[in-house]
C-alpha cells in the first residue's frame, strides 16, 4: 500500500519536521522557521525587522498549530517588549527613569524631529554642571541614534545628523 499523502488544507502534526511550525492562513499550511521569517519580514509594516523577526520566530515551539494572525500579533508583542527592555537598559545606564526616556524617544519619532533642548530637559533632574551634562548627552545620543535610527524605519529624523558619527 503507497504512502498515503496529505492535503495542503489538513496536515496532522505529525508530519511536521522538527524545524516547521503549522500555522493557519488560508485553511492550514506547514513551514520551515525561515519560510515563516520570510513571510512576516515580507510585509511592509515588517521591512528591515529580518534580525528580530528570527529571534521570535525561534521562540515558537515546533510543531504548533497556529492561526497567522497570533504569530503576528505575537511578533508585535515580543518587538515592544523588546524596545522597552532596550530603553530601560539604556536609561538605567544613563541614570534616567524609564518612562521619561520613553516619553523623549516617542516624542522624536512622532514628530521626526530631534530637539536638543528637550534632550536638556531630559538630562535637567541629573542636576550636572555645564561640561558633565555636555558629556551625558554625547554619551546617551551614542546609546540612543542607533536605536532611534532602526526605529525611524529609514526615515530622516532632522537634527539628529549632529550625533551621528
Amino acid at each position: 500500500m503507497p504512502p498515503s499523502r496529505f492535503t495542503h488544507d489538513d496536515p496532522p502534526a505529525s508530519v511536521l519536521r522538527e524545524d516547521e511550525i503549522e500555522y493557519g492562513f488560508i485553511g492550514k499550511s506547514k513551514m520551515t522557521r525561515e519560510e515563516l521569517i520570510g513571510l512576516i519580514s515580507g510585509d511592509a509594516k515588517f521591512l528591515n525587522q529580518r534580525d528580530d523577526i528570527a529571534e521570535y520566530i525561534g521562540t515558537l515551539q515546533a510543531g504548533e498549530g497556529l492561526p497567522e494572525s497570533t504569530i503576528r500579533e505575537g511578533y508585535t508583542r515580543f518587538k515592544a517588549e523588546k524596545n522597552a527592555q532596550e530603553l530601560a537598559a539604556i536609561a538605567g545606564k544613563h541614570g534616567l527613569t524609564p518612562a521619561a526616556l520613553e516619553a523623549f524617544v516617542d516624542g522624536i519619532l512622532d514628530r521626526m524631529i530631534f530637539d536638543g533642548g528637550q534632550l536638556g530637559d531630559l538630562l535637567a533632574p541629573l542636576a550636572l554642571g555645564w561640561k558633565a551634562r555636555t558629556q551625558a548627552e554625547l554619551a546617551l545620543m551614542a546609546d540612543l541614534v542607533p536605536l532611534l535610527t532602526k526605529r525611524a524605519g529609514g526615515r530622516d529624523i532632522l537634527g539628529l545628523s549632529a550625533y551621528e558619527q
